[in-house]
């Protein structure tokens, strides 16, 4: 656990990433709250194809994680040892206390990669065991175990400039000067269950990926619910991007787990096992999909502060909005 190294961090790492961290506020409904990464190794095992991996380490840990990728690549799935329709009490996370931080867990890293040239990026990774999808028709669709949020904050000569906020398939970017703050620390409102990032509290349907509307089929709630403090317990990690490796600030916080390139939830299940349904018979529907990749997969050397996509340009937004 990196508790007892916090000072040390604080030293060394670069101090406007920690002064500029932002806070999130948690839904006041959520039921499933911020989780300790290296619990989600003891409650799942490593599959392909819905067969355990054979040859894996025993136990897995945040040390060796990333041999999995010899044993299946993207291709393995962390899926958990109890049926998730019991709700077992590891998928609920722990809720931050007075001060934001969550007491025995470290759900966040923290990831900073010096672009030269002034110029760095500051990645706050986000990790959550649960993500219950939104209600369509009375049915949760797109369910899945682990969920990895993060915002980005690019600077300038140690000045932010840019933050983003990611939202399922995409997301947001505003000007630092645009969002709201608790003194000069951005605030993210987090979505009730999907967890997604919004800079704006209330209702955003996001049917259409990177478009926020008031209404819709696919909704999420954000309000000021439990505030929490990211940084609080974290790892903290400086990241090289011409050698794609990572190094610990305090020397000694775990980082092959950040090489991992599988998935840190169950593969979606076939329409064949009862606990999936559809509406419709709608594969866009499905209750369960598959978990997530993990921070390897979110550009952490893209060109702009959006996450890269294919036809679509970055704007970085002068003003809030939906």
């Amino acid at each position: 656990m990196p508790t007892g190294s916090e000072k040390r961090q604080a030293m060394e790492v670069p101090p406007y990433v920690l002064s500029y961290a932002p806070k999130v506020w948690i839904h006041s409904q959520d039921l499933y709250f911020p989780s300790d990464i290296a619990a989600q190794l003891q409650h799942t095992k490593p599959e392909v194809n819905f067969n355990e991996v054979a040859g894996a380490p025993s136990p897995l840990t945040l040390n060796n994680l990333a041999s999995l990728n010899g044993l299946g690549g993207s291709d393995v799935y962390l899926t958990s040892v109890d049926d998730i329709t019991t709700d077992p009490s590891w998928l609920k996370g722990a809720r931050p206390d007075g001060n934001g931080k969550t007491n025995g867990a470290t759900p966040s890293a923290v990831i900073v990669n010096d672009r030269g040239s002034g110029r760095v990026d500051a990645y706050y990774m986000y990790f959550y065991a649960y993500n219950p999808g939104p209600t369509v028709f009375g049915q949760e669709i797109g369910s899945h175990v682990g969920d990895w949020e993060h915002n980005m904050i690019r600077f300038e000569n140690g000045i932010p400039k840019a933050i983003w906020y990611s939202q399922h398939a995409y997301g947001q970017a505003f000007t630092y000067d645009a969002v709201e703050k608790q003194g000069q620390r951005p605030v993210a409102y987090s979505a009730k269950g999907t967890h997604a990032n919004y800079a704006i509290t209330g209702i955003h349907d996001h049917t259409i990926p990177g478009l926020n509307l008031p209404i819709g089929p696919l909704k999420d709630y954000c309000d000021q619910g439990t505030l929490w403090d990211p940084v609080a317990s974290a790892y903290f990690y400086s990241y090289d991007a011409a050698s794609n490796t990572f190094k610990a600030y305090d020397g000694t916080s775990p980082t092959d787990w950040l090489q991992y390139l599988g998935r840190w939830g169950d593969q979606q299940y076939p329409d064949s096992d009862p606990r999936q349904d559809k509406i419709f018979g709608i594969g866009v529907t499905a209750k369960y999909s598959g978990g997530p990749k993990g921070p390897q997969d979110k550009s952490l050397n893209r060109p702009d502060v959006c996450l890269p996509r294919e036809n679509r340009l970055c704007f970085v937004s002068p003003f809030l909005r939906p």
